[in-house]
This record gives C-alpha cells, sequence and structure tokens, in this order.
C-alpha cells in the first residue's frame, strides 16, 4: 500500500494540463463541441480514478475497524 501516492497527483495533473491543452486547440479550430466532450471525458477519467482511491480508503477503514 503506498501511502503517499505522489504519482497518481502527478498522473491526474498530466491529465489537466493535456486535456487543457488540447481543448484550447479544439476552440481555436472553432471546435467547441469537441473541446466540451474532451473536458468532459477528461473530468470523468479523473473521476474514475477518484473514485477507485475512495474504494481503498473505505475499505481500509473496513480492515482498520474490523467492519463486516
Amino acid at each position: 500500500m503506498d501511502v503517499l501516492r505522489i504519482d497518481l497527483l502527478f498522473k491526474i495533473a498530466g491529465i489537466g494540463i493535456f486535456i487543457s491543452v488540447l481543448s484550447i486547440i479544439l476552440t481555436q479550430a472553432e471546435k467547441e463541441e469537441q473541446a466540451q466532450m474532451l473536458t468532459l471525458a477528461g473530468a470523468v477519467i479523473v473521476l474514475l480514478m477518484v473514485l477507485r482511491l475512495l474504494g481503498d480508503l473505505f475499505d481500509s477503514i473496513r480492515v482498520i475497524f474490523n467492519l463486516y
């Protein structure tokens, strides 16, 4: 179990930077709809990563307090 999970923080930051650059490029190319869909897809990917972490957190809490 990684305590700090710095690599996940860098992955999320990298995804955010990559999506924002691509969104700016698409907006300047007058493709606003694709830029919005790209931003939404990036948000969903990051949300799934965070949900996985929350699942790990709840599993740890369950083990620590001997629940279930």
